[in-house]
């Protein structure tokens, strides 16, 4: 299985934007269907953005049309571009190589939102 590693995240205000990236150790052309997952303090792991190998996308409805999922095959790489940040969104996020089950994590990355 692929190493997966997070990073991008920090303190932001209200209204700001950040870009995670999830580097994997290995090619992540035939992974199928990876994903973003957050935790916030207290809160069950939710899924929050997902992509398909040929680059379909979903997302839980409370980031639609604030955060884009992207993969680079090429550089190994997912991304989660969120803009229009809320204090909701603070957690740690993690990546995973498979949402499904059975794939790898990351480690997480911790994102505040506050002002």
């Amino acid at each position: 299985q692929v190493q997966l590693v997070e990073s991008g995240g920090g303190l932001v205000q209200p209204g700001g934007s950040l870009r995670l990236s999830c580097a994997a150790s290995g090619s992540i052309f035939s992974l199928n269907v990876m994903g973003w997952y957050r935790q916030a303090p207290g809160k069950q792991r939710e899924l929050v953005a997902a992509i398909t190998s040929g680059g379909r996308t979903n997302y839980v409805d409370s980031v639609k049309g604030r955060f884009t999922i992207s993969r680079d095959n090429a550089k190994n790489t997912v991304y989660l571009q969120m803009n229009s940040l809320k204090p909701e969104d603070t957690a740690v996020y993690y990546c995973t190589s498979s949402i499904f089950g059975g794939g790898s994590w990351g480690q997480g990355t911790q994102v505040t939102v506050s002002s």
